[in-house]
């Protein structure tokens, strides 16, 4: 329930960017700030999350971050200007980055035994999350306006906060108290430091390519169909195809990575499928536009892979959340210039070609963190 809040925030705004700036009064150069705002809350997930899990542990961390989720869901909603909507949706938005890095330790915590297959659990739901919005938000904003179909998402969050409550009241100060699978202080001599690893570094710049890319076709998609001749609600619709596509990764990547020794023979493959979707949508984009949207949807499989691979590439719970710190913290970061400039690009060229050469160039870093994040070693080997 938690991981199928986690994208929510995004793509039920997409698909609404135009008509919501018609309606409150913002211009288009402003959805490239909103395209950017996400990846910037997850990073700052990544960097307060190991603080905050240390201070209260890892049980509370996520409920919080739920709460914040929904509450700020609902208040984007209701706003009349436009530095409102952008406050409450990046209150929203770091909710769901502290949730990102939250996960992948929980996981570890509760189901080390049945890790490649509780990933496969979470992933799919993340990637639900993105679909369900990106495709009936138009037809319900068409039907009932566009603050109720903004703000209904907020009902999921703050569902997935329930559990958590029922699991605080079960484990009661132990919750608290309990340091498995918490990311070790800094101070703490029997840990290492993450950042010396080039393992994490590479895991960094395979997550952040990974987010800069995704982001910026969340953001910028149905503009580039809407360019090409086509409504909003197919363009609402490609977006929910593109995460749609992403199912298929999320059920079988951590399988898959999980069987094999270095998987970066995969890699290989999603960054074929990026260029064939970029190819098609710089220069036939109404051709075929389903086949260039399932191409560009299958590129992003190195993002369950990411995800998998920070459980895969440690050998304890400290670790894992290090690692998973560290890997959003920074990936998130480098993530956040991609959907801002790809917008400024376009606007400053007049046309696509220079944005998707840019993409191209961001595909060729994340295949040269991948081929490091890749390799099997461990983080704790090389962390210092």
């Amino acid at each position: 329930m938690s991981a199928l809040t986690l994208r929510i925030a995004v793509t039920a705004f997409t698909p609404l960017a135009a008509r919501i700036g018609d309606d409150i009064g913002y211009s288009t150069a402003v959805v490239g700030v909103f395209g950017m705002l996400p990846t910037a809350m997850f990073a700052l997930g990544g960097l307060l999350t190991p603080v905050l899990s240390r201070r209260f542990g890892l049980e509370m961390t996520a409920l919080a971050a739920m709460l914040m989720t929904g509450i700020g869901s609902v208040l984007r909603a209701l706003v009349p200007d436009t530095w409102q909507l952008l406050a409450f949706s990046a209150f929203a938005l770091a909710g769901m980055g502290i949730g990102n890095v939250v996960i992948p330790p929980l996981v570890k915590r509760y189901f080390s035994d049945r890790l490649a297959l509780l990933s496969s659990v979470y992933i799919v739901m993340v990637q639900l999350g993105t679909v369900f919005p990106a495709l009936i938000t138009v037809p319900i904003a068409d039907a009932h306006g566009w603050r109720l179909s903004l703000g209904m998402w907020a009902a999921l969050a703050f569902a997935a906060a329930l559990p958590w409550i029922a699991v605080l009241r079960t484990r009661g100060a132990n919750a608290r108290f309990d340091t498995t699978e918490l990311p070790a202080d800094a101070g703490d001599a029997a840990t290492g430091k993450v950042w010396r690893s080039p393992l994490a570094w590479g895991m960094a710049f395979m997550f952040g390519m990974t987010s800069l890319i995704t982001y910026s076709m969340f953001t910028w998609l149905p503009t580039i169909f809407g360019d090409a001749g086509a409504d909003a609600a197919f363009g609402g619709s490609m977006v929910g195809v593109f995460a749609l596509i992403g199912l298929v990764a999320a059920l079988s990547a951590p399988i898959v990575v999980g069987r094999m020794v270095n998987p970066f023979p995969v890699v290989i493959g999603c960054a074929v499928f990026f260029f064939i979707g970029f190819a098609g949508l710089l220069f036939a984009p109404m051709s075929a536009p389903l086949v260039w949207v399932l191409a560009l949807g299958l590129g992003p499989s190195t993002f369950p892979m990411a995800l998998t691979l920070i459980n895969l590439r440690t050998r304890t719970g400290a670790g894992s959340a290090a690692l998973s710190g560290f890997t959003q913290g920074v990936g998130y970061s480098v993530a956040c210039v991609g959907p801002l400039l790809f917008g400024a690009l376009h606007t400053m060229t007049g046309g696509w070609p220079v944005p998707f050469a840019f993409l191209t160039v961001a595909v060729l870093i994340l295949m040269a963190g991948a081929w490091v994040a890749c390799k099997p070693r461990f983080l704790e080997d090389t962390w210092n």
